[in-house]
């Protein structure tokens, strides 16, 4: 589903039709409306609906940066010897050690391993 997906929407006392952020907005606006003219049962209802487009608004915000997520990973397939994709190859360092790993330091000849600690 995209933001621009329309729907048919059977509120407390009308059919409405639009997106998602038109009918959040709609519901919210008639809410007011009713508040202000102290019908608080139907603002509640109205108010109710708009939480319900909201809803949707929401999950669609979150399918979409998933999507933009998967998209920005790097893309991994086999290939033949030799052959390397862009990004593929030497490893990033990780914290200041390639791969992750501690790097040996010339001054100790130890590298910066974490001690053994004796356990209780």
């Amino acid at each position: 589903m995209n933001r621009n997906h329309v729907f048919d929407s059977n509120g407390p006392d009308m059919r409405l039709r639009g997106t998602a952020q038109q009918l959040f907005e709609k519901y919210l606006q008639l809410g007011r409306d009713a508040t202000g003219a102290g019908d608080r049962v139907m603002a509640e209802s109205y108010f109710q609906h708009a939480e319900h487009y909201f809803r949707i608004l929401n999950a669609m915000s979150q399918q979409q940066q998933q999507q933009q997520q998967h998209q920005h990973q790097p893309r991994r397939h086999a290939q033949g010897a030799g052959e390397t994709d862009a990004g593929e190859g030497e490893q990033p360092e990780v914290n200041g050690h390639a791969n992750g790993h501690a790097l040996e330091t010339e001054a100790d000849g130890e590298g910066s391993q974490p001690e053994a600690r004796d356990q209780v």
